[in-house]
């Protein structure tokens, strides 16, 4: 099972994490055999948070109740409040999910959480474009592994820009596992899209496929 702890903090930027957790959460398109996963918010506290849009999340654990395993997922969202440093607590974490093989998917303010502490200097990321972690990190140092895309894998760490949450739901999707492949490129092709014949291919994958 992959346990998936979502970090939640006030401001979270809410939509940069609907995509995935509605589909982690329902599996309502993956593939038979799939790994099951468990979603978890995780604060700082068990005190409850406000996104961005005004929605209340009340974690169900805090940062020490996170155990870290080859199958466990960390999600750090963007938000205005990754300055706050008690927040480091949960980017020391997330260097213990890399150095454990566990995988760290960062978006937007994330990525300049992680560059603060100093998890991008050695390995290819990227963030809001070129120069906003120099902007935002006096730390970082990383700009030679900083690859101008959306969105990017590299082995356990997932990292996108504030532009690019439906394709890092996708990459975090298939660095999972647990859709077949024609399903994951039928789903991206609808949602960035919205075509209806990439809606019916999508419906269509799950009629043929390994069900």
């Amino acid at each position: 099972m992959f346990t998936v702890y979502v970090y939640v903090l006030d401001t979270l930027a809410d939509w940069e994490l609907g995509y995935l957790t509605a589909e982690l959460h329902s599996g309502r398109f993956f593939r038979k055999g799939a790994q099951p996963v468990s979603l978890k918010a995780v604060g700082y506290s068990k005190e409850p948070i406000r996104t961005m849009g005004g929605m209340t999340i009340m974690p169900d654990c805090s940062i020490d109740d996170i155990v870290v395993r080859e199958t466990s997922v960390l999600l750090l969202p963007g938000a205005d409040t990754w300055g706050d440093p008690k927040h480091g607590a949960i980017i020391e974490k997330a260097g213990e999910f890399l150095a454990l093989g566990a995988t760290v998917c960062a978006i937007c303010g994330a990525t300049a959480a992680l560059a603060n502490g100093g998890l991008l200097n050695g390995r290819p990321h990227t963030s809001n474009g070129p120069g906003f972690l120099e902007m935002v990190s006096p730390v970082y140092k990383g700009q030679s592994f900083y690859v101008d895309k959306p969105s990017i894998t590299d082995n356990n760490l997932i990292t996108a820009s504030s532009t690019a949450a439906l394709l890092w739901a996708k990459q975090i999707i298939a660095h999972l596992g647990v859709f077949q492949s024609d399903t994951l490129e039928a789903w991206y092709a609808y949602f960035s899209t919205g075509a209806p014949e990439h809606f019916f291919a999508l419906m269509q994958t799950l009629a043929t496929g390994d069900w």
